[in-house]
C-alpha cells in the first residue's frame, strides 16, 4: 500500500502519481482511495480496503491512498467531488468506480470478477505446465514410497517424454525400475545423468543400483538365513543376509537384520551394520514408510 505525501508543487505531485500509480498499473490493478483525515466514512472503509488489498496483493492488486487535502491536483484530475472516492485503474486507465462498495464481500466479488477478465495474476502457460508436471512428480513419488512401482513408473515414463533430461524424473524412474528388477534399464537412465549430480532422486537411484548388485539366488538367501538362525551372534552372516535382502528389494527386512546386529554388538567390524543401514536408508529414500521407524530405533540404540 502506498500513500502519496505532500509534494512541492503540482509537478512533483504528478511525478509521484506517475511513479506510485500509473507505472504499477501497467501490470497490476491499482485501487485508488481518495480520502481525508477529517472524513468519517473514509475511516470506516479504509480498514476494509486495506485488508482486502493485502489478501489480494499476491494476485496483482495494489492499494494507493491519496489525501485530497495534500494532493489537490491529483484529486482534480479525477474530478473528485466527495469522499471517499474509490477507483480501480489498470494500464493507466480507470476500469471501475468502487465508491459504492463498503463491505469486504463487495470488494472481493469485484476483484474476483475483474482480475480474470484483465488477465492479472493469471499463471502463464509455462507456469501452468510446470505446476502440472510437479503434481505428476509428487504423485509418482507417492506411489513409489508406497511400493507401487508399476504405477510410479507409468507416470515417470510419461514425464520423460516431456522432460527427458529432468534429473528428478530420471532418478525416480530408475528407482522404480530397480525395484521392479530391471537394473539394466535403470543403469541406462542413470548413465544420462551428470556424475556430479546431487539431486536426491539421483543419489537414491545410484545407491539402490549398488545395493541391487548384492542380490543372490533364493538358495543362497535361504542358506544365509539358516546361518543367522543357527548362530545369532554371527554378525558377518547377519550383515551378508541383510545385504542379500536389500539386493532383493526387501529393505525393511534388511534393516531389521542390521538393527539386530547393532543391538548385539554395535562395534562389530568398526560399525559395519550401522554403515550398511545408513546406505540402505539412502537407497530407500525418506518416503519409504518403514524408514522413519528404523531411524528411530537406530537413534535409540546409539544414544541409550
Amino acid at each position: 500500500m502506498a500513500t502519496l505525501s505532500t509534494p512541492e508543487g503540482e509537478r512533483a505531485a504528478m511525478e509521484a502519481f506517475q511513479r506510485d500509480v500509473i507505472e504499477p498499473s501497467m501490470s497490476s490493478l491499482v485501487i485508488l482511495d481518495f480520502y481525508a483525515d477529517w472524513c468519517g466514512p473514509c475511516k470506516q472503509v479504509a480498514p476494509v480496503l486495506e485488508k482486502v488489498a493485502a489478501d489480494y496483493a499476491d494476485k496483482g492488486v495494489k492499494l494507493v491512498k491519496i489525501d485530497v487535502d495534500k494532493n489537490p491536483a491529483v484529486a482534480a484530475q479525477f474530478r473528485v467531488q466527495s469522499i471517499p472516492q474509490i477507483y480501480a485503474l489498470y494500464q493507466g486507465q480507470p476500469v471501475a468506480d468502487l465508491t459504492q462498495a463498503r463491505t469486504e464481500p463487495q470488494f472481493r466479488q469485484f476483484l474476483d470478477q475483474i482480475l480474470p477478465q484483465l488477465g492479472i495474476g493469471a499463471e502463464s502457460e509455462e507456469d501452468q505446465a510446470a505446476a502440472q508436471m510437479q503434481e505428476q512428480k509428487d504423485l509418482a513419488a507417492q506411489h513409489a514410497a508406497a511400493g507401487e512401482h508399476i504405477e510410479a513408473l507409468k507416470i515417470y515414463q510419461l514425464l520423460l517424454q516431456q522432460a527427458p533430461k529432468d534429473e528428478v524424473v530420471l532418478g525416480g524412474a530408475a528407482v522404480s525400475l530397480i525395484a521392479l528388477g530391471d537394473e539394466t534399464q535403470a543403469g541406462t537412465l542413470i548413465a544420462n545423468i551428470p556424475d556430479d549430480s546431487t539431486t536426491a532422486e539421483v543419489v537414491q537411484a545410484r545407491k539402490a543400483l549398488q545395493l541391487a548388485e548384492n542380490a543372490v539366488d533364493p538358495a543362497e538367501l535361504e542358506a544365509l538365513a539358516a546361518k543367522v538362525e543357527a548362530n545369532a551372534d554371527d554378525h558377518a552372516a547377519r550383515i551378508a543376509y541383510g545385504e542379500a535382502l536389500a539386493g532383493a528389494g526387501r529393505g525393511e527386512e534388511a534393516a531389521a537384520q542390521y538393527l539386530e546386529s547393532i543391538r548385539r554388538d554395535r562395534e562389530h567390524d568398526e560399525g559395519a551394520a550401522r554403515r550398511k543401514l545408513l546406505e540402505l536408508f539412502e537407497a530407500s529414500g525418506v518416503g519409504a514408510p518403514w524408514v522413519m521407524g528404523a531411524r528411530r530405533k537406530l537413534s535409540s540404540m546409539l544414544f541409550s
